[in-house]
């Protein structure tokens, strides 16, 4: 009785529930990536990103200016600056000029430096260091500050992941390598696919119900196993390490899954489309590219999407097939590894490459996504 009068059941509220917690499971961390990724490091390790709109408490080391920036009024030597960059300002509460003691001293007090003469700050960062005799040295006096800062947001994240460091430290590099991968390894199977497939659907020879068993029985088989004799056959003739050899890897592995996918949803496609067409005189090519592909549109799509989505995340088979010694065929995948060793204390570095790495396939997702459904669902009712 409760699937009556326009009541709901319990297990349809249990379905939305769970689809509601699966989507903020998702949500959350990827809008925290999205954020991160314009914060500076020292807003990161003080704040969680839920707090970056508002001003937060950082712990600051700041280097005063040099002796040389010193000028003489009456029988003192004076140096004065500001702690903070135009437009950075913040409240300072506290600050010192020892690693042992940030907090020692409030603004306003005055503090004495180890080598002589004294140092104050006030509460917006102005200071002013005094000596009866000149300052020496080749390096400001460090000072440290507990400082409340305003919400900050930047780009130079992107810039130092894109464009600059070493070129085992670039994205860009990667970025493009990955395009490279994904859209052939996208393209070609589903290319060879649908060929396939409408020949399994609508051709009749021998052997073709044996071929459909062999194709099913394709989707289970781990792609591990397949691994290392594929390179080893690779190696034997000629093709080694490269875009071809990966291109044919993914290609392989995911014909299988085209080939089946596609081939249920041209089975559900009407018949008498297909036999008026033939009574017209048209041939099977005829009818493949100007009947049967503007139909299977919604499966073709759903499979790009799978498609692209493991190429692009894939890192086995990169490393297997393409990645070599000098690093110049690095995918994305492999260069947030290297990153982890490299800069695993920057996180914001981290969370910029991450989020690079699944801006892509986000875009394609949500660009395609209204044929996924209409896709997978092909040929499950009739």
């Amino acid at each position: 009785m409760e699937n009556i009068a326009g009541k709901k059941s319990t297990l349809t509220w249990v379905v939305n529930i769970s689809v509601a917690a699966l989507v903020l499971a998702w949500l959350f961390p990827t809008l925290g990536l999205f954020v991160s990724s314009f914060r500076t490091a020292d807003q990161i390790a003080t704040s969680g990103w839920w707090k970056a709109m508002f001003p937060s408490e950082q712990s600051l080391t700041i280097r005063a200016a040099k002796p040389d920036a010193q000028v003489q009024q009456g029988d003192l030597y004076v140096i004065e600056g500001e702690l903070f960059a135009a437009g950075e300002g913040g409240e300072i509460s506290a600050w010192g000029i020892s690693s042992r003691a940030v907090d020692a001293f409030v603004p306003g007090e005055v503090a004495e430096l180890r080598k002589g003469g004294t140092v104050t700050v006030d509460a917006a960062g102005r200071y002013r260091m005094e000596h009866t005799e000149p300052f020496e040295g080749s390096r400001g006096q460090r000072i440290f500050v507990t400082a409340t800062t305003a919400p900050e947001f930047t780009f130079d994240n992107y810039r130092t992941v894109l464009f600059s460091g070493s070129g085992n430290d670039k994205m860009a590099k990667a970025f493009f390598n990955t395009l490279t991968v994904t859209i052939p390894a996208t393209v070609i199977p589903i290319v060879i696919a649908a060929f396939a497939a409408y020949a399994l659907a609508w051709m009749d020879f021998k052997g073709r119900a044996l071929l459909i068993a062999i194709i099913v029985g394709l989707l289970v088989v781990p792609l591990q196993l397949a691994l290392i004799p594929l390179l080893k056959f690779h190696n034997g003739i000629g093709i080694g390490k490269g875009y071809l050899g990966v291109w044919m890897a993914h290609t392989g592995f995911g014909l299988p899954l085209a080939i089946y996918l596609l081939r249920n949803y041209m089975v559900g496609l009407p018949r008498d489309i297909i036999e008026n067409a033939k009574v017209d005189g048209a041939t099977d090519f005829q009818i493949f590219t100007k009947i049967i592909l503007p139909l299977s549109f919604p499966a073709l799509a759903s499979f790009a999407i799978f498609q692209f989505l493991w190429t692009w995340n894939d890192l086995l088979v990169a490393k297997v097939f393409l990645i070599d010694a000098t690093g110049e065929t690095t995918v994305m995948t492999n260069q947030i590894v290297e990153l982890l060793g490299t800069r695993g204390g920057n996180w914001e570095i981290l969370a910029t490459a991450a989020f690079v790495s699944i801006a892509v396939p986000l875009l394609v997702f949500f660009s395609m996504q209204r044929y996924l459904v209409r896709g997978l669902l092909a040929g499950s009712v009739k």
